[in-house]
């Protein structure tokens, strides 16, 4: 009975864990279900862009090297930090771009 209970329990963490991920990831609509929890490491990322104006869930989607496209909360620190380094690095390119 106790490893039934074990078992159990273990599938609907797993359950769980798994709908957490799906929720953080964007849909191909663009659109996010919800936030991942984990800060995702400046060198990982490649590209950071915001969810449509017509999603219910502002979010910033982050996408990895891996093109991973993970959802995160715009109003966290870490990614306003990610966003403020991302816009500084981009008019620096925009302003090489317009040199040549």
């Amino acid at each position: 009975m106790k490893t039934l209970v074990t078992l159990v329990l273990l599938i609907c963490f797993l359950r769980h864990s798994s709908d957490a991920q799906e929720a953080a990831s964007a849909p191909k609509d663009g659109c996010c279900q919800g936030y991942s929890p984990t800060p995702i490491p400046k060198r990982q990322v490649r590209h950071v862009g915001m969810t449509p104006s017509d999603c219910h869930l502002k979010a910033v989607v982050i996408t990895t090297v891996c093109e991973i496209k993970v959802c995160v909360d715009p109003e966290w620190q870490w990614t306003k930090n990610l966003l403020a380094r991302y816009k500084k690095s981009l008019s620096k390119c925009r302003r090489n771009v317009k040199k040549k």
